[in-house]
């Protein structure tokens, strides 16, 4: 049986990092976004977020710099379409309690499917979304991190640059 990993939460983060649900490598290892073939480190380096390249048994070094993950749902799967209706709606009212608890400056949700599990909204544009479900929370949306995305790395990279930009206003 795959084990949930572990939030990585606390008050006043600069960015909440809000993924669909652990991949089975994050839940062997007990990290986020634990897959070799996930860009996830990669894109946050490169977009200026961290200044390096950290790996994923180092996620929770990231709490330093002010940013925190979780996921809409907690049980570990081999791809997000394992993941039920029911979950879903569980997961979204836990989401919306942790993230009005918590507060981040930006709730950042890595995947547009999750922002519309997330929102209820099926228009999504990518960044920084027009309302906020949870009051005074930026959400904002970037692409998946996963190398099953069929974006250029660089399209990526530059949408999760404006979340960078975004904190430094």
């Amino acid at each position: 049986m795959l084990e949930p990993i572990p939030d990585h939460l606390e008050k006043g983060l600069k960015i909440l990092f809000i993924g669909f649900n652990p991949s089975v490598k994050s839940s062997e290892t007990g990290h986020h976004y634990a897959n070799p073939n996930n860009r996830f480190w990669k894109i946050l380096h490169q977009s200026g977020l961290t200044p390096r390249k950290y790996s994923p048994e180092e996620d929770s070094k990231l709490l330093e710099m002010g940013y925190g993950f979780t996921n809409i749902v907690a049980r570990p799967t081999k791809e997000a379409a394992e993941i039920t209706k029911e979950e879903y709606e569980h997961g979204r009212r836990l989401l919306i309690e942790r993230i009005s608890h918590y507060q981040p400056q930006a709730a950042c949700f890595v995947g547009k499917g999750v922002y519309q599990e997330y929102s209820k909204k099926r228009q999504v544009p990518w960044g920084l979304q027009e309302s906020s479900i949870v009051p005074g929370v930026k959400e904002f949306v970037a692409p998946s991190s996963s190398g099953l995305v069929r974006m250029r790395i660089e399209e990526i990279v530059s949408i999760y640059k404006q979340l960078y930009l975004l904190l430094q206003e």
